[in-house]
């Protein structure tokens, strides 16, 4: 039985600056404060797809995920990375942790940017939400059933990533699905990253393909006794 793990009221990780979540909090502090500072040129840290595409600012999926632009995206998104990532590290170590937050935030803008070859995406996106959707989602699919604390309310891992994704579908439906593309793509790798894509289970996937394929092969060169051939033999019993 897996214990329950609390959200808003400790049981995290907080493992100090030297951690990789506090790295990517203070991080997204720092990018946010930076560009917030910079006026219009530090809006080119944001994530403008058409800029991307027109203007070859191929640096922004990858600077875009340490900027935000409102006070409490900046707090939160801190506090969101520092608690549930330290989490997520002492479970899949900092390696892990920084493929799948920062990575799947880089996946999530690459994949935006290529929505933009087909839809005329005119928002610059900051990624400070996409980070902590992939930080809070991963973190609810990582304990899956079992229980986790939201706040004094006690729910399953399942539930606690669907209250994550809620808050991306209502944004969505308060400002519009374009403004929401980056953190919708950011669901469906957080999925990747718990139930498909850790290297243990691709190897465990890949060796499970290849002893099914020797099995089948192994079984072409078998034969199957007919009852008629069985009855042909003789009775073992007369034999002694």
């Amino acid at each position: 039985m897996r214990p329950m793990r609390s959200m808003g009221g400790g049981g995290f990780g907080f493992a100090g600056v030297e951690s990789m979540a506090a790295k990517l909090a203070i991080a997204l502090v720092a990018g946010s404060v930076i560009s917030l500072a910079a006026g219009q040129v530090g809006s080119l840290l944001l994530l403008a797809p058409q800029g991307v595409l027109g203007n070859f600012w191929l640096w922004q999926p990858f600077t875009y995920a340490f900027v935000e632009r409102s006070p409490l995206g900046i707090i939160f998104g801190a506090l969101i990375l520092y608690s549930i990532g330290g989490g997520l590290e002492m479970t899949w170590g900092s390696r892990r942790l920084l493929w799948t937050i920062w990575g799947g935030a880089v996946l999530a803008g690459v994949l935006t940017v290529l929505t933009g070859l087909v839809l005329p995406v005119q928002v610059a996106y900051s990624g400070g939400g996409v980070m902590t959707t992939l930080a809070w989602v991963s973190y609810g699919l990582s304990i899956g059933r079992g229980q986790a604390n939201f706040w004094g309310l006690p729910l399953s891992g399942y539930w606690l990533a669907a209250i994550g994704a809620g808050f991306v579908v209502l944004n969505a439906l308060t400002a519009g699905v374009a403004s929401q593309i980056p953190e919708i793509f950011a669901l469906g790798i957080a999925w990747l990253a718990v139930n498909a894509a850790s290297p243990r289970r691709l190897m465990l996937r890949a060796q499970h393909w290849r002893m099914q394929r020797q099995m089948r092969g192994r079984s072409k060169h078998l034969k199957v006794l007919s009852r008629d051939r069985d009855a042909e033999r003789p009775n073992d019993r007369y034999l002694n």
